[in-house]
């Protein structure tokens, strides 16, 4: 699999890490479902999803958007601008 990153380009999955779907925080900050839901229950969805891979050369954070069926790569962006 071959992932772009915004500012090396498109490269081998294995300069890449896997950090798991791309979640939002809950906005509490009191302990609750939402907070149990975001640490310990993920779905597996089969389709389009919404990853959070580093970028070991540059140190680059992305939001990865890819399909788990097809395992085409729609995009990608930096996480600290919201993803893709």
């Amino acid at each position: 699999m071959r992932l772009p990153c915004p500012h090396c380009g498109v490269r081998d999955r294995r300069e890449f890490t896997y950090q798991g779907a791309a979640l939002a925080r809950p906005d509490s900050p009191d302990w609750g479902e939402a907070w149990d839901d975001y640490l310990h229950n993920r779905d597996n969805p089969a389709g389009e999803t919404r990853d959070l891979w580093y970028h070991d050369p540059c140190g680059t954070w992305l939001v990865v958007t890819r399909d788990t069926v097809s395992h085409a790569v729609h995009g990608a962006a930096p996480a600290a601008e919201g993803g893709a």
